[in-house]
């Protein structure tokens, strides 16, 4: 098995005990974005796992995009991610 070489980490630990690996992000030809993907990138962000220019170069993410997606997170949790429940959430 040989293993790509990276910038940055493989993996990192969350404060929860579950570990994050660049396998466990999303594929960058996502077109079908769903909360639990989101949440994975936001995570992979907020740990060190990728860069934010990475994830928004990789993923063809706007920084407001982006930058929606964290607050609605750190806000209001995984729940807020999902498009049905945007508005719900949505600071205006």
């Amino acid at each position: 098995m040989y293993l790509k070489k990276v910038e940055g980490p493989r993996a990192v630990n969350l404060p929860d005990g579950t570990i994050l690996s660049r396998a466990d992000l999303p594929p960058a030809d996502t077109r079908r974005w769903v909360a639990s993907r989101k949440l994975a990138v936001v995570r992979g962000v907020a740990y060190g796992l990728i860069t934010r220019d990475e994830a928004m170069q990789t993923y063809g993410l706007s920084g407001e995009e982006f930058d929606a997606w964290i607050s609605a997170v750190s806000s209001h949790g995984e729940k807020a991610l999902k498009v049905t429940a945007f508005n719900g959430y949505r600071q205006l």
